[in-house]
């Protein structure tokens, strides 16, 4: 009993590392190349408002390239259905896909351009709507309080991100994750994965999850931006 007990426990945590694996490069490259971007963009004559987005975008379709492979794999081990202590492992897993399907955007590439899609287009948001909103609100001097305004503006940023790239992340999701008859592909691309769930499921379905999502992605984006700010900040006045 305890041994099945444990396995529907770790049941639950399935696909888990492939995600470890990619947080730290996948953070390190959103704020990276959001900088470096900017840099670029300084060279060319645009609006600050257009600075901040164009190079929120570029950021997002740069890291949705590292973290692609990371996300098939993890999709395809949480819809594996055998039990924990059968399923193989991430390593193994990934080399399953590699052999059978290559690296393209059949194999571990598979579901690009929807992720592409669901970073190029939050990262455009939250970087956009962050840093134009901080800049039209007054800096307030007690440091709580400009605390508190950051936090606000950054919870925002990840609220209003999540609710326009759902979408992408629908259409991600169903064609990383298993198709409903097996053999047979009916999600392959995702604009057309999005017109197929919209005429088959209603405007409704493609923000399934949206809830969940805002829940991890408003407060967890702020807390991102305020701790990216601040380290920022003090490796400017310590380095």
């Amino acid at each position: 009993e305890i041994f099945y007990f444990s396995n529907r426990l770790f049941g639950f945590y399935k696909g888990i590392l492939p995600p470890i694996l990619a947080e730290t490069p996948k953070r390190a490259v959103k704020f990276f190349t959001f900088e470096q971007y900017k840099k670029l963009l300084g060279y060319v004559s645009l609006s600050p408002a257009l600075t901040f987005a164009i190079a929120g975008l570029g950021s997002g379709l740069t890291e949705a390239i590292v973290v692609n492979p990371f996300e098939v794999v993890k999709v395809g081990l949480q819809a594996n259905r055998t039990t924990f202590a059968e399923q193989p492992s991430t390593m193994g897993y990934a080399r399953q896909i590699i052999k059978k399907e290559g690296w393209g955007l059949q194999g571990l590439n598979k579901g690009l351009t929807a992720t592409l899609g669901r970073h190029g287009v939050f990262n455009m948001v939250y970087f956009g709507f962050y840093y134009n909103v901080k800049n039209v609100i007054p800096v307030n001097k007690d440091p709580t309080l400009e605390f508190l305004r950051k936090f606000g503006i950054g919870l925002l940023s990840g609220t209003i991100a999540s609710v326009i790239n759902i979408p992408f992340d629908v259409a991600k999701s169903r064609i990383q994750g298993p198709q409903p008859v097996p053999g047979e592909i009916k999600y392959r691309t995702c604009f057309k994965t999005m017109a197929t769930v919209y005429q088959e499921e209603g405007i409704l379905a493609l923000y399934k999850g949206l809830l969940p999502k805002i829940m991890r992605l408003g407060p967890g984006g702020a807390v991102m931006l305020l701790v990216y700010e601040y380290t920022y900040s003090w490796l400017q006045e310590n380095w």
